[in-house]
This record gives C-alpha cells, structure tokens and sequence, in this order.
C-alpha cells in the first residue's frame, strides 16, 4: 500500500471533522494488519475503485455517532439513532467519499467511491488485503479509518 495514498485518505477525513466539524483533530499511533477489522458499534463502509481498488471503513461508537449526527443537523441533542439518524451517518461517509477522492486527485490517483453502506452493531469485518488502521481521536470521540485499498 502506497504511503502518499493511505495519508491522502486519513487527511481527507480529518479535514471533515476539522473545516465541516469545527474539531481539533489529534492522529494516534496507526497500526497495520490483515485478516480482521473491528467495526466497532458503527462503520461507514466505502468501496473503492478505479486506480485504486479496495475498503475504507470509518469505525466508532454509538456515542461519537450521535455526536457526528448532532453537528450535522445544526448543534441538536441526539439521543437515538433512527433511521434519519443513521442517514446522517451515512452521508457523513459521501463527505468522507468526496474529500477522499479529492486529495487522492492532488496525488494523481483518480478513484470513484461506491455509496456508503452503513454497519450497526460490533461486527467483525475480514479482508484478504492488507490494511492500516488510522485511529483520530477528537472531543467527539475516536474515529478509527481503515484503509485497504491496493494500485491496480
């Protein structure tokens, strides 16, 4: 997996929280594996094709969830996620998309990102490729950004 594209990725997600969340963003110690990605209570799974091929999954509670879909309708207080809640989540991820696609761009690696599919509920979620984990950690809570992804 290609450096300058696993960075482009996690600053495009960290841009979200930072210009469209008003959050100061600390990046934690990434680690790598293959085989197993913990979910967590909600992932925004995104595929991705084109020059790049492969998985971004963005993990994290159901705490840091609501949090994410308050901010995004205006500052509320959420206490549930329902299904126009979870429909936040999920644009959340075409913000993530679009911006990934974006800084891979400034990197000369042009990708189309599918439609985020949202997970509810810790799950295990198994890959065949590599992938870095990228955890971001805010007062929001920790944003966990799984990268697999490979050069075609």
């Amino acid at each position: 997996m290609n450096v300058k594209h696993v960075n482009a990725i996690s600053r495009a997600t960290n841009e979200i929280l930072t210009n469209h969340f008003g959050l100061d963003v600390t990046p934690l110690e990434p680690t790598t594996g293959t085989g197993t990605v913990f979910s967590k209570e909600i992932a925004v799974i995104l595929g991705v094709k084109g020059e790049l091929t492969g998985q971004i999954v963005c993990a994290f509670s159901n705490n840091t969830a609501k949090q994410i879909v308050g901010v995004m309708m205006g500052g509320m207080q959420i206490d549930q996620l329902d299904e126009m809640g979870l429909s936040a989540v999920q644009e959340f991820g075409n913000w993530v998309a679009g911006t990934t696609a974006t800084e891979l761009s400034k990197e000369s690696c042009i990708i189309d990102v599918t439609t985020p599919i949202v997970n509810e509920g810790e799950s295990k979620l198994h890959s065949s490729n590599p992938f870095v984990t990228v955890p971001l950690n805010s007062k929001i809570g920790q944003i966990d950004v799984h990268i697999a992804v490979k050069e075609e």
